[in-house]
């Protein structure tokens, strides 16, 4: 079972903004991330995919049939919003079991098959309980469990977890990819939280002003992003202007770089990116020589448990690294390969 967009345009009445030429595809058992900034086009996607919003041009497919006409109820997507949307009156399995009973599921049957889910999702001694007697991470449990029982074509994830604190959303996010994983559907995942999106998703859209910036693997999009804006959102990074100063040599305002110019031409402009944890820490003297050496002081460092992050203040600017050394830290050192060229920003 597939899901999938066939450049969906949709432009929200009266305003300039909206999605524009979306083409995306989400396989059996595939986990697609979007992640962007407030206003980016994320939740819109979802609610052209459930039926809530009807594109202006393109067409959904769900398993190759088009269903851009078709009724929300009538394209058998399970949901799970971030408010979890339970009702407060109905005992759990009646939750679960609702999707069933509007489908004209017998009683018996309906309840037999609530009662399976609460299984499967770790719950099955709280069928007769009501949502609030759960925390909220058991109301998210079973707020996924009523979307999965009447065997969707595909579940679709709204922040799900934006309303959980730090360390139930870690526990959640895995139990989220468990039952996923179980159930080999195609799923949609919303969010704003870049890292929920890294560490579940098997292939992640970055969006900016209602377009696809980037499409591809967590590792894809952490390790060599398109562009500033990509680097800036997904993760720590160090971004600075620069330009090409000779073959293998680019002139930053922190001092030159050793890294792989890609042939481009002196004086070409570029972007230097650089991941935080690639910077390597010098707890000695410092090699001036050295054109990736630079000595420095701390002017900020901020203890994050199993590392610090810290602000090195060179002689040209700031570079910013991550280490688990608790020392004092005298100069820095990036490598050649940590460096990555990116277009100049406007």
């Amino acid at each position: 079972m597939t899901l999938r967009y066939d450049q969906v345009s949709y432009r929200y009445p009266g305003t300039s903004t909206g999605v524009f030429d979306i083409a995306l595809e989400i396989g059996r058992g595939e986990l697609l991330a979007i992640i962007g900034a407030s206003g980016s086009g994320k939740s819109t996607i979802l609610k052209l995919l459930a039926g809530f919003l009807k594109p202006d041009t393109g067409r959904i497919l769900i398993d190759g049939k088009d269903v851009g006409a078709s009724l929300p109820e009538a394209r058998r997507l399970g949901v799970v919003f971030q408010n979890y949307a339970l009702f407060p009156h109905m005992r759990l399995w009646e939750n679960i079991a609702y999707p069933l009973k509007v489908r004209g599921i017998a009683k018996q049957a309906r309840r037999a098959r609530a009662i399976e889910m609460l299984g499967r999702v770790g719950m099955g001694k709280r069928a007769e309980d009501y949502p609030a007697e759960l925390s909220g991470g058991q109301q998210q449990r079973i707020a996924l469990a009523r979307a999965l029982v009447f065997e969707p074509q595909g579940l679709l994830l709204d922040e799900p977890l934006s309303a959980l604190d730090a360390g139930l959303r870690l526990e959640m996010r895995d139990e989220i990819l468990r039952v996923q994983r179980q159930a080999g559907i195609a799923t949609l995942l919303v969010t704003h939280d870049q890292e929920e999106a890294l560490s579940i998703a098997d292939k992640v859209v970055m969006m900016r002003d209602g377009r696809i910036v980037q499409i591809g693997t967590p590792r894809e999009l952490y390790e060599t992003p398109a562009d500033a804006s990509v680097a800036a959102f997904v993760g720590q990074s160090n971004l600075w202007p620069g330009s090409i100063s000779g073959d293998g040599m680019v002139t930053t305002p922190v001092g030159a770089l050793a890294c792989d110019t890609q042939g481009k031409s002196i004086g070409t402009k570029v972007t230097v990116f650089v991941r935080p944890e690639r910077v390597e820490p010098i707890t000695g003297p410092v090699d001036a020589s050295n054109p990736c050496c630079f000595a420095g002081s701390m002017s900020a460092d901020r203890y994050l448990g199993p590392v610090r992050r810290i602000d090195m203040a060179v002689a040209g600017g700031a570079i910013r690294l991550e280490t688990h050394l608790r020392g004092s830290i005298t100069g820095v050192t990036i490598p050649h390969d940590a460096i990555r060229l990116l277009p100049p920003t406007s």
